[in-house]
């Protein structure tokens, strides 16, 4: 199977001559307290070309298109390429509020698109409790991806405080004094923001934060649950009014037009000291990993895809719809044949009128490449009845337990390589040290830890340290370079990272991962 891949390959990037270069290892950025300024001040990607082009090439990775492909990559290369966007935060036990549910997390990106079109989020929540995390796949462009990376865990956080808090925020911005930080973000160096949108994203975020003050009932703030649903709907709905009404000037229209015309997935978690709460809108994925009693690794869903895999979910889109939609609604297992994921933020292409849409695109200045913000003129096939398409999200809770060890969230991309109880495998050997080299049988795979300690005591030989410190950056190394056997595969891996820009988007989706080690020891007995 292997070859036969490799043969494919090669056929289709033969007019193709591929160099790396070895990139500096980055320790990623301290955490840092993000005021609402950070929106106007943020850095932009050194990697850029153009100040607001967007355009981005990928680290490490110089392409040209003449004559041959160079598969050869080794272990440096390959290291450097696996390990340019990792990230590692150890978070403190006591914060001053209260005792942490997380230790740890570890995060990594591997992109296929160029730019990435996936989103990566991660903060701690400072006027109320618990850690926020996110991951965000982007289609039709990284946009709608970006934007809602950076806005949705403020919409989240802002829903969760107390009215008390939120009259602070307020009489901070009406006299122009320092707003108290919400969250505290752990941002990788790679990580930008939207400049020329900031002002936008906090006057929309004030109109939230106002709107409820104004409501009776929000009180001490909502709950999780409630806050992560009502988050997600409020910043998918300012989302398509941003794209509506006049702006300040062309180039804030221009991107807000481009956001909601792209569109997103999102999975994000709230880990409170007690509970898990995850909304998931789209075909990412949160799994959590749990150490049985007999040392066995088990894996957890806590969430269900959003696609034509999921029957309920099919079901759901048919009965919004008259009946003589029932074959078009969903066909190739996709939303009127165009689109896999059944939820997400943006892609108005599916929830507006064609009549509002043409309108949007027509107020943009003439000028105006659509080409180049990724718009175009597009009605999908049998759009009858919009809106098909929400971003209402399924939120699962799960009340911590000691056994409960870690949490991996994925975008789609990852889901694509690996299973959950693979995955989750993966990290449980990553976290106990035991790490059993090629080739394994899929008996000995589904060993407990006690057999496998006495396995390796006969076979030390086929014991081996993990080659990455980070547990997200292991998971996508076996994602992409397991062989047909279980065994990791030098030559496919290298295989995997060389392919050209137009190549490798056929062959592997953008990959992001991010491992959250839980706090077992405040799962007390009592409290499973």
């Amino acid at each position: 199977m292997f070859g036969r891949v490799c043969a494919s390959i090669v056929q289709r990037a033969s007019s193709y001559t591929l160099t790396l270069s070895s990139t500096a290892q980055f320790q990623p950025r301290a955490a840092n307290i993000c005021h609402f300024s950070s929106w106007m001040n943020s850095r932009v990607r050194s990697d850029i070309s153009g100040e607001d082009s967007g355009s981005w090439s990928l680290s490490g990775r110089h392409l040209s298109t003449r004559q041959d492909l160079d598969f050869q990559l080794n272990q440096v290369q390959i290291n450097s390429i696996l390990r340019s966007n990792e990230q590692t935060v150890s978070v403190p036990e006591f914060d001053g509020r209260g005792l942490s549910a997380v230790r740890k997390f570890e995060s990594n990106q591997l992109p296929a698109n160029t730019p990435n079109e996936d989103r990566r989020s991660s903060a701690t929540c400072l006027q109320s409790k618990g850690m926020l995390f996110g991951v965000f796949d982007g289609h039709g462009g990284w946009a709608c991806a970006q934007a809602v990376g950076e806005r949705l865990l403020y919409y989240t956080a802002v829903a969760m405080m107390s009215k008390q808090s939120l009259e602070e925020l307020e009489n901070c911005m009406e006299n122009e004094r320092p707003l108290p930080p919400i969250l505290q973000w752990y941002k990788h160096h790679a990580d930008f923001h939207y400049r020329e949108s900031a002002s936008l994203y906090i006057d929309h975020l004030r109109v939230f934060w106002q709107e409820l003050i104004e409501s009776e009932e929000h009180g001490e703030g909502m709950s999780p649950l409630e806050a992560l649903d009502y988050s997600f709907k409020r910043l998918d709905a300012d989302i398509s009014l941003e794209a509506q009404v006049p702006l300040s000037n062309d180039l804030m229209k221009s991107t807000a037009i481009q956001v909601a015309f792209a569109g997103s997935t999102a999975c994000v978690a709230h880990v409170g000291t007690d509970w898990i709460h995850v909304a998931n809108s789209g075909d990412s994925r949160a799994v959590l990993g749990v150490l049985e009693e007999d040392g066995s690794w088990s894996a957890l869903p806590l969430t269900r895809d959003h696609n034509s895999q999921n029957q309920a979910e099919m079901e759901r889109i048919r009965s919004l719809h008259p009946p003589s939609e029932r074959d078009t609604v969903v066909t190739e297992d996709r939303l009127l044949g165009v689109l896999m994921p059944l939820r997400a933020f943006g892609d108005v292409r599916f929830k507006w009128s064609h009549e509002l849409q043409q309108s949007v695109l027509a107020s943009l200045e003439s000028g105006v490449d659509l080409d180049s913000l990724n718009l175009y003129q597009y009605t999908p096939p049998n759009y009858l009845t919009p809106p098909y398409l929400d971003v209402a999200p399924e939120i699962t809770h799960h009340k911590l337990r000691p056994q409960d060890r870690f949490l991996i969230l994925g975008t789609d991309g990852l889901w694509d390589e690996l299973g959950n109880e693979e995955a989750v495998r993966l990290v449980g050997e990553h976290l106990s040290g035991i790490h059993l080299q090629a080739p394994v049988s899929p008996s000995e795979k589904q060993m407990k830890l006690g057999e496998m300690h006495e396995l390796l005591q006969n076979r030390q030989a086929r014991a081996s340290p993990a080659l990455d410190t980070n547990a997200a950056t292991h998971l996508i190394r076996h994602a992409l370079g397991t062989g047909e056997y279980g065994e990791l595969c030098q030559e496919r891996l290298a295989l995997m990272l060389s392919l050209p820009e137009d190549l490798a988007r056929m062959y592997r989706d953008d990959i992001t991962a991010t491992v959250v080690y839980l706090n077992s020891d405040l799962a007390r007995p009592q409290h499973s």
